[in-house]
């Protein structure tokens, strides 16, 4: 695979290839399918392909009565559109019931870029995530996205799977060791665990990277399912390395470093780093955003100094 690839584009090319595997598998938009790459399903299966326009509350009630009916449906938009505007029907509709809804958004987080704050999804992971049957995934890249997608469909139950406008470094070269709900271990280390997600993940394997010439030698953990929870490999990492940095691309609150600090303060609390985004964003290049909001290598890197010099003291 070559060194960047498109998360929302693997999941629309494994959408047809679930689709001729299972007949039950339906797919529903929003007036984004090509922006979403489910029009390829649509192409191949229009029988079993539901537009609905700019209309997501409507959008998500019609997946649940499909749920309901012993259908598998796959939702698809902009993150925005499908956590935010459309919550209430995702609590109600599908998160109460526990239907075997499977929402994947993308253009998720603020490398969304140019279309603006408006547009950037910061929250969807924490509105998801507050949803009790939900299960969440925040794959790293097109390889995990795969894997990811064939999980969702094979299990029961709601699903909330969060991809990316711009093409993302592959770091899965040599396959994925995909489990939902377990932690991957990425790299060895002692010294402190980086816990990423996402598009961090990248971030996190190059700071540990240069890091180790500092002679800091970083646990990598890709905690692709952020719910549930592996809490047995945080618990682990904290007891072995003594301290852990947190990377996501999405609001501090409610994300991922908020339920790493809850599992750590129940099992074995140790210092805790976090690298998340504080405050909303703006319009600009995705690269110029991570930097200005302190989502790069240097800034895991400069976390994971903190954390070790905390665990020294």
């Amino acid at each position: 695979m070559a060194p960047n690839a498109s998360t929302r584009e693997t999941y629309g090319k494994v959408l047809v290839e679930l689709g001729r595997e299972n007949p039950n598998i339906v797919v529903l938009g929003g007036d984004l399918n090509k922006s979403t790459f489910t029009y390829l399903f649509a192409r191949e299966f229009p029988e079993r392909f539901f537009d609905f326009g700019p209309a997501e509350q409507n959008l998500l009630s019609v997946a649940a009565g499909l749920a309901s009916a012993g259908k598998i449906p796959f939702v698809s938009t902009f993150a925005v559109f499908g956590t935010g505007r459309a919550f209430d029907q995702l609590r109600v509709g599908i998160a109460q019931p526990g239907l075997n809804v499977k929402l994947v958004c993308t253009h998720a987080g603020i490398i969304t870029g140019e279309d603006g704050t408006s547009a950037q999804s910061i929250e969807d992971i924490a509105l998801t995530c507050s949803l009790p049957s939900f299960t969440v995934i925040a794959p790293a890249d097109a390889v995990e996205t795969a894997h990811a997608v064939r999980a969702a469909a094979s299990a029961s139950g709601p699903f909330y799977i969060r991809l990316y406008r711009p093409s993302m470094p592959v770091v899965h070269r040599d396959g994925c060791s995909f489990h939902t709900g377990k932690a991957e271990a990425m790299r060895p280390g002692r010294d402190v665990t980086i816990i990423a997600c996402g598009i961090m993940l990248a971030a996190a394997l190059e700071a540990a990277q240069d890091l180790s010439a500092e002679g800091i030698e970083c646990r990598v953990l890709n905690m692709h399912t952020v719910k549930p929870l592996d809490e047995e490999a945080l618990e682990a990492a904290a007891r072995e390395t003594g301290a852990i940095v947190t990377a996501e691309e999405h609001y501090l609150n409610g994300g991922l470093g908020s339920l790493v600090a809850a599992a750590l303060g129940r099992r074995f609390p140790v210092p805790l780093e976090t690298v998340a985004l504080t405050r909303y964003a703006e319009s600009g290049k995705p690269e110029h955003l991570l930097e200005k909001y302190g989502l790069t290598a240097k800034d895991v890197e400069r976390a994971a100094r903190r954390a070790v010099q905390r665990k020294r003291r």
